[in-house]
């Protein structure tokens, strides 16, 4: 669908999820001009936990941004599984993000008006290919602890209850990949703890795809690696980090 040349099922199984190729993003022209990515090159896995960390203006939320299709480079490849980011049209963009990409966001972006099994179940409910069941709103619910929650409103719940509702709309779709952006940003330390053992469990055990941008050394060690960003570049990374490897490696960035 998203794709002139179909390939096999085989060659898209062993695709990355997420593959940039020298991709550049640039803010303004002139003498205005800002540079958030500068030919960055990177292969994500699939069945992968990925952490994206770096200073304050290195590029990290433009990186997520760029690979999750909600804003096109400058130059450069964005492939997500066989699809060409590029190549798409914003409308088979919008489907493909509805389709085959789920969100976690720091700020929670629940609907108001909805009740928890309502917000968990919106993707499906917009994607008319696939019909919306109960029983697996439920099921997802059950994973992040909310299947006694599913009538109450956002504005009912704590910040922690809204991001577990938050995670569970990212899943319930059972997307190719969930980017998640600073998801611990507004939480205490044991509640981020839950939220990021969500993910982890999500990975390990339903084999999906994250990728996480993060500031926190402690999140970070929840992923299988992290990717360090400067200046737009990518510098380092770090294989099966813990809180103090990547502590170190952000300090030895000047991060």
């Amino acid at each position: 669908m998203f794709q002139s040349a179909p390939q096999s099922p085989e060659a898209v199984a062993a695709a990355p999820a997420v593959a940039l190729r020298e991709v550049r993003k640039v803010h303004g022209k002139g003498d205005a001009a800002v540079v958030a990515l500068d030919g960055v090159s990177v292969a994500l896995p699939r069945g992968s936990f990925t952490a994206i960390m770096g200073p304050s203006g290195s590029g990290k939320s433009t990186f997520l941004n760029v690979a999750a299709g909600l804003d096109r480079p400058t130059s450069g490849t964005v492939m997500l599984g066989d699809a060409d980011l590029a190549r798409l049209s914003e409308r088979r963009l919008t489907i493909l993000r509805r389709e085959r990409i789920g969100f976690v966001f720091q700020a929670f972006n629940l609907l108001p008006s909805l009740t928890v099994a309502q917000n968990i179940g919106l993707p499906l409910r917009l994607d008319r290919r696939r019909r919306l069941r109960r029983s697996h709103v439920r099921e997802v619910a059950a994973r992040v602890g909310l299947d006694n929650r599913l009538r109450h409103r956002p504005a009912q719940l704590s910040g922690g209850q809204q991001q577990r509702v938050a995670v569970a709309r990212a899943l319930a779709g059972q997307p190719d990949i969930v980017f998640a952006d600073e998801p611990t940003g507004n939480l205490d330390s044991r509640t981020g703890a839950e939220i990021l053992g969500f993910l982890r469990r999500a990975v390990d055990g339903l084999g999906q795809t994250v990728v996480m941008v993060t500031h926190e050394p402690t999140a970070a060690a929840h992923a299988d690696e992290v990717v360090f960003l400067a200046d737009g570049r990518i510098v380092d990374g770090l294989a099966d980090p813990t809180a103090t490897t990547v502590l170190d490696r952000m300090s030895s960035l000047g991060a």
